[in-house]
């Protein structure tokens, strides 16, 4: 020992901390993915609305393509409004009636497995329509087998018609917005001509419209003149400093059951589930 030096001096005398200065991994908010929510893959780049947790991963409807991708879960692999997040599947709400019900009004079944998909189809005319039918009818279509697509846009309705070839056990439900008198929705259902296609639709301008007013907090969706981009005119009359996309994931999560949908949407959905099932 040296003189001066007392024991246990030194920078060997106590234990080597081997991990200090190490950085700690990035800890990243949990969120759980429930149907409808809209969400941004960080490692493909796609963009759309979760559809349900199945081998391993989450299952996203692409909002651009309408294709159904199957996504890694990673922890921050989302984005949620600019926000990297962890997906999880939703909390199990335990059971506490022998009579549950689904979103949609009917009587929940044991859980099963949804059924192979039918050669039918229903088809709706953007993303918020196609979210908004799966957040609430979701349950009623999987058991159903029945597969909802996207229109975006129905200028041609006619010839998407033509090209899926309708027949009795092929038969094809159109939803559309505004279907009144002299809509060009009105005259493009008017050139389907098929005992195996039922176009139903609803008064509203878009989509939007078909959330009861009280589910977004005001007493009623603001009157924007025509020519002006509908949604941005609604956000700019009621203040709101959002995106439409941003604004809609709001507006979506608020919406829990049929309850909070206008009876014209509730009825025609209901109508086409019945017509191609």
């Amino acid at each position: 020992m040296l003189p001066g030096h007392m024991a246990g001096d030194g920078i060997l005398s106590g234990p080597i901390d081997l991990d200090g200065g190490r950085r700690k991994p990035p800890v990243y908010r949990s969120v759980e993915a429930r149907p409808g929510l809209v969400v941004r893959h960080r490692a493909t780049g796609v963009d759309g609305a979760v559809v349900k947790f199945e081998h391993g991963g989450v299952a996203v409807i692409d909002r651009h393509s309408g294709a159904r991708r199957l996504l890694r879960l990673d922890p921050g692999g989302f984005i949620i409004d600019g926000e990297r997040v962890t997906l999880v599947p939703p909390t199990i709400v335990p059971v506490r009636s022998s009579r549950q019900r689904t979103a949609s009004g009917s009587t929940a079944l044991p859980r099963q497995k949804a059924r192979v998909a039918r050669a039918s189809r229903i088809l709706v005319e953007g993303i918020h329509d196609a979210e908004l039918v799966e957040k609430v009818w979701g349950d009623d279509l999987r058991i159903e087998g029945v597969v909802v697509e996207r229109l975006d846009g129905m200028d041609d309705l006619a010839k998407v018609v033509a090209d899926f070839g309708p027949a009795p056990e092929r038969r094809l439900g159109v939803l559309l917005d505004h279907l009144v008198d002299g809509s060009k929705e009105t005259r493009a259902a008017d050139d389907v001509h098929s005992d195996f296609v039922l176009v139903r639709g609803t008064p509203f301008v878009d989509v939007w419209q078909a959330v009861r007013p009280k589910v977004a907090g005001i007493e009623a969706w603001p009157t924007v003149p025509r020519g002006e981009e509908w949604k941005e005119g609604v956000l700019r009359r009621l203040g709101i400093d959002r995106t439409p996309g941003a604004y809609w994931r709001t507006l979506l999560g608020r919406v829990s059951s049929y309850a909070d949908l206008e009876p014209a949407l509730v009825g025609s959905v209901e109508e086409l589930i019945d017509f191609v099932t």
